[in-house]
């Protein structure tokens, strides 16, 4: 289990890491080309690898970590019934949306995220949907209680409120990425929403809460036991991501994206992972309180 939680840990940071460079190389190295050859050879060497794959590498140590983060917490089965729809359903939406249009509209991948499936939409789309569904919907259901609490009710807000933490992430992500010095998509058909079409966002809310309640319906009422501290990869991930799509937009000019994120993302989300931990404390001094009378029932007897 050390084992795990080192690798898990490596992935994080490696994933955050790759993330900078990306933003070094985007939004300083495309526009002047000129810095790179003022940069050592290694820094030559480390920002072309940057620009050459770093956004494969971003996401691939993003899922690692949070399937990692899944196996270690959660267990094989729940973490496999959770990944699989993800990444099977968001994949069929990202088929769907780049060859018909729907559900989030007519728009093209360029290149610089990896191999195209089908030569439409490439492998580390459908992954970044999964690590950043499983941390939004993680901490929603952490705090909202569905574990402590279940009911129809909470499972149904979990789902919403898991779906909508993952679209705020792509308000503030989306009109950046399409339209930043080396964009990594583009749209047929320019939208309202600095250049979004407004049915992009209803595709990401509806996609996200298909997965999210296929996973639901799979773990069914299966306990979650997540203690606040564990609840830390997950924010963690939530908010590099937000920062990362929140500097890239600032950068581009979108600043009322980056508010609307603010308010329906980061914010639901800190206070999600605050309530699971002032929720948790209670159960987790009961526990360790129960275990130290066992112990010292076991001395007594011997």
């Amino acid at each position: 289990m050390k084992q795990l939680v080192i690798a898990e840990r490596v992935c994080l940071i490696g994933h955050i890491v790759s993330m900078v460079f990306g933003l070094v190389g985007i939004l300083l190295v495309v526009p002047h080309p000129e810095l790179i050859m003022s940069l050592s050879e290694v820094g030559q060497t480390a920002m072309q690898w940057s620009m050459a794959g770093g956004g494969v590498v971003y996401m691939i140590l993003g899922t690692a970590a949070v399937a990692l983060y899944a196996y270690r917490t959660l267990g094989l089965r729940l973490w496999l019934a959770f990944m699989l729809p993800a990444i099977f359903i968001s994949l069929t939406s990202e088929l769907l949306g780049t060859s018909t249009g729907f559900p989030f509209g007519h728009y093209t991948y360029l290149s610089g995220l990896g191999y195209k499936i089908a030569g439409l939409v490439p492998f580390t789309i459908p992954l970044s949907w999964f690590y950043l569904g499983c941390a939004s919907y993680l901490l929603a259901r952490a705090g909202l209680e569905v574990d402590k609490k279940p009911s129809l009710l909470r499972h149904a807000g979990a789902v919403a409120l898991g779906a909508l933490l993952l679209t705020s992430w792509d308000f503030v992500l989306d009109p950046a990425m399409s339209q930043t010095a080396l964009p990594f998509w583009y749209w047929h058909q320019p939208g309202a929403f600095f250049g979004m079409p407004y049915q992009n966002f209803v595709g990401w809310l509806g996609t996200g809460c298909v997965f999210m309640t296929v996973a639901a319906l799979l773990w069914r009422n299966t306990p979650i036991h997540l203690q606040g501290w564990q609840l830390n990869l997950p924010l963690i991930v939530y908010l590099s991501n937000f920062a990362f799509a929140t500097v890239m937009s600032l950068a581009a000019g979108f600043s009322i994206p980056v508010l609307l994120g603010l308010l329906l993302g980061t914010t639901p989300a800190v206070l999600l992972w605050w309530k699971a931990q002032t929720t948790s404390t209670p159960a987790a001094l009961e526990s360790t309180t129960k275990e130290m009378q066992a112990a010292q029932v076991r001395v007594a007897l011997k």
